[in-house]
């Protein structure tokens, strides 16, 4: 029997993925069964349970995925906290989940996905933790501008974070519900606020 590699398992995993995420797009998360999973990524029962136990996981494995994307963005920015300045970087993350929703419906997804959280403890906790993590990156960015003077230092910097990160949900429900117009000046806006 040949050995099957970890590129096929990783191409047959996002496979499945794809076809839950047309699948929930189209139903919702609760409408859609196991059966129109398997139906829509064309595989038996046993060869999706190979990759997920369950619609849940699934589930999970796409909030991750949408979660990773913005992650990486405001990570990226911790580690370079003024090559861009902050209106810049939070342009740079706006523009990250525009162009992911123009790919494959990042904002609709990701609203139904926050939903969901209400009701799987798994997945609410997952989100907290990115969420922990992309506001304890962008606390030390903002501690980094709050020191070079162009941010006010009289609110603290977890706090003036909290705050702007708030500005990516806001996006991806706007981009959710109005559409990419609704959103297309948002870059703009920020790089003019937060110039340096």
């Amino acid at each position: 029997m040949p050995k099957v590699t970890q590129e096929y398992r990783d191409a047959r995993r996002d496979h499945i993925v794809s076809a839950a995420k047309r699948c929930f797009l189209r139903n919702g998360f609760q409408a859609t069964t196991m059966q129109d999973l398997l139906a829509e990524s064309q595989l038996s029962s046993g060869a999706f349970y190979l990759y997920f136990a369950s619609k849940d996981d699934v589930i999970l494995a796409i909030a991750q995925e949408n979660v990773a994307t913005v992650t990486s963005v405001i990570h990226e920015l911790a580690i370079n906290p003024r090559e861009q300045g902050l209106g810049g970087a939070l342009a740079a993350v706006v523009e990250t989940v525009r162009n992911r929703d123009q790919q494959d419906e990042l904002a609709a997804l990701t609203v139904l996905v926050w939903a969901e959280a209400l009701r799987i403890p798994h997945l609410r906790e997952s989100i907290a933790e990115a969420v922990v993590s992309m506001r304890s990156d962008l606390t030390a960015v903002v501690a980094d501008h709050q020191q070079a003077g162009s941010l006010p230092d009289t609110v603290s910097a977890a706090a003036l974070a909290g705050l702007l990160i708030s500005i990516v949900p806001g996006t991806i429900l706007q981009l959710a519900v109005f559409g990419d117009s609704a959103v297309e000046g948002i870059p703009d806006a920020a790089r003019a606020v937060w110039p340096t």
